[in-house]
């Protein structure tokens, strides 16, 4: 489906609830989507879990689950990528799109709610997700944004950075102050304030308005940087890094929104 607003336009697919393409005035400001590996391009929903879950598998409330794996061994990008959302409301320049999850590598069902916003110069982005079981389950979200650069992109922060060190693409423990600088990553940080992605090609403005206090930054694939807010830490159900504990009929709700100046 198409969402536009001024001279700002925005491709939703219902599967997976996918922001397959953005953009303004016919200019590509995130990378368009590719539906044969939707973390390759586009935006991906990340639920119930964002990053890595180490192994496939964790205990919760003393019971083990299991969870697809990749070729890592590690489960990863939650179980909603190939989902079919349905939509249940639409604007000219707004969306709400659902899905009832349940998976037997998961405790619980949860009512998933993935709402777009169009700007004149970018795009809000909201999840909501309510434990519809009889379960409490454990909870991170987060989503996969690939926006369009030059070579010459940099990162601006307000406010200090910290990085998760790891191994493999899971978190040690051991967190350090760092300086983001123009470079090769697939690393998660913990950033307080704005965010600014900036290169000759556009500025891109990430304001989390919502209970996103992670990123995770990716850069492997050409011609794009991939900044990803997420609510918790990758390996989370792990190492409880920003893990929520979502009870029966208990609500969470997180929240962005992305501004461009092409």
């Amino acid at each position: 489906m198409i969402l536009k607003k001024g001279r700002a336009e925005a491709e939703i697919l219902n599967k997976g609830a996918y922001l397959y393409s953005f953009k303004i005035n016919g200019k590509d400001l995130v990378l368009q989507g590719n539906t044969d590996r939707v973390t390759r391009g586009g935006m991906a929903v990340l639920i119930p879990f964002a990053n890595r879950i180490k192994g496939g598998e964790y205990i919760f409330d003393g019971i083990k689950y299991e969870l697809p794996k990749n070729k890592e061994g590690n489960a990863i990008h939650g179980l909603v990528l190939d989902k079919e959302f349905s939509v249940i409301h639409k604007e000219r320049d707004f969306v709400i799109l659902n899905y009832l999850l349940e998976d037997k590598g998961y405790p619980t069902k949860l009512n998933c709610l993935v709402l777009y916003k169009l700007f004149q110069n970018g795009f809000m982005n909201k999840i909501v997700v309510q434990n519809v079981g009889d379960k409490r389950a454990p909870l991170t979200v987060g989503t996969h944004p690939y926006f369009v650069v030059s070579s010459d992109w940099e990162i601006i922060t307000q406010r200090e950075v910290r990085k998760l060190e790891s191994i493999d693409n899971i978190p040690t423990g051991e967190i350090k102050q760092v300086k983001l600088s123009h470079g090769e990553y697939d690393d998660c940080f913990i950033v307080r304030g704005d965010i600014i992605l900036k290169s000759s090609y556009s500025t891109v403005k990430i304001t989390r308005r919502k209970n996103l206090n992670y990123i995770q930054i990716y850069t492997g694939v050409k011609g794009a940087v991939a900044i990803e807010p997420m609510s918790g830490a990758p390996d989370a159900f792990h190492n409880k890094m920003g893990i929520k504990v979502i009870k029966p009929a208990q609500k969470h709700e997180f929240s962005y929104e992305v501004r461009f100046y092409p």
